[in-house]
């Protein structure tokens, strides 16, 4: 009796010794952003900002309605890189160069590539770390972000020698004069602040100022799945319970995205007009977040700038903490070691923009 014989038609992903640098990645599937999947984002983490939240609101200041929360445009770029870059990642360990390069509007379609810029095996010989540089694009062709990111991969074969070390260099922080290309000219004259919910434009924050956005929010278990099921990120860790019992932790572990917008959400108290964020300069997922635990958020302005050709809007520099289970009234962050304080979970630095 002759037997067929098996074909796998399955895709488990790439493990550490399959990428090659220099290597581009077309990651599947296009996605076309709806309402829909804002009013999901918006139930998801209750985001305020004004420009995102009302058509009426975008349009008085110039944009044709309201365009996607920058968050969410991050989330639906790396999704789809997940399948191809971190499907057996261990943890995704930063971000750097990261730019918003121009706005996403309901009803633009995202896809993404990806380059692979750099690959270390680790010492153990069990894993090592990518660095790949990604590019989301709209419909058109058009760049809407760009980031570079390192994460940690287990390898499949432990027989395989190491490959060559190379580790990119990546700039530390963003130039102030590269950014503001994903604002389109806007009439921030008219820019209502009653209805933002805030008076504090650019000239009322010095640096050092530290903020503390008082509320918390607690992760729940399928609030978290549905939010990363929503940008189709397929890492394993996230979802099966089942494997992840046999792990390190013993349970499912939140998606870092997720505790970015916890976060950005959270800002809104005490950063009400800070209506885009410009760019990263880095971030950095410093403990594992798990279903039960609350965050809370505080921030520090770190430097001001101006944007080039630009009198309406002024760019601030923020590097926010997400602690969980402790709030934030004593602004727990660094210590003098350079550590982190108990119960912080991530570390940002980032530029948003705010009208002058």
């Amino acid at each position: 009796m002759t037997q067929t014989p098996k074909i796998d038609r399955t895709v488990n992903g790439n493990y550490f010794e399959d990428f090659k640098v220099g290597e581009e990645i077309v990651h599947a599937t296009p996605r076309t952003i709806t309402v829909g999947d804002v009013s999901v984002y918006t139930a998801l983490y209750s985001g305020r900002f004004a420009v995102q939240s009302s058509d009426a609101f975008a349009q008085s200041i110039g944009y044709p309605r309201s365009p996607i929360d920058d968050t969410l445009v991050f989330h639906f770029v790396i999704g789809k890189t997940v399948p191809d870059v971190s499907r057996n990642a261990i943890a995704n360990l930063g971000y750097a160069e990261f730019r918003f390069l121009a706005p996403v509007y309901p009803g633009d379609t995202i896809a993404s590539t990806s380059e692979v810029i750099g690959v270390k095996q680790n010492s153990s010989g069990k894993n090592g770390t990518v660095y790949v540089r990604t590019t989301g694009r709209n419909q058109n062709g058009e760049p809407v972000l760009s980031f570079a990111r390192w994460v940690m991969v287990v390898k499949k074969d432990l027989d395989l020698p190491a490959p060559e070390a190379v580790i990119p260099e990546l700039d530390k922080e963003i130039s102030p004069e590269t950014l503001g290309k994903a604002l389109p000219p806007l009439k921030l004259t008219v820019y209502d602040y009653a209805l933002a919910g805030s008076p504090r434009r650019w000239g009322d924050y010095a640096v050092g100022d530290k903020i503390d956005h008082v509320d918390g929010q607690t992760i729940e278990e399928a609030e978290h799945q549905m939010a990363t099921r929503l940008y189709q990120n397929t890492a394993r860790v996230h979802f099966n319970q089942h494997r992840e019992s046999q792990e390190r932790f013993g349970r499912r572990l939140v998606y870092g995205g997720h505790i970015i917008s916890i976060a950005r959400s959270l800002s809104f108290n005490g950063l009400a007009n800070a209506f885009h964020v410009l760019g990263l300069n880095g971030a950095r997922h410093a403990a594992p977040s798990f279903a039960g635990d609350t965050i809370y958020a505080w921030s520090e302005v770190l430097d001001k700038a101006e944007l080039p050709g630009r009198s309406d809007a002024g760019a601030l520099r923020l590097r926010t903490f997400a602690v969980k289970d402790r709030n934030c009234a004593d602004f727990p962050g660094v210590k003098e070691d350079g550590s982190l304080e108990d119960g912080v979970v991530l570390d940002m630095d980032y530029w948003v923009a705010l009208p002058r």
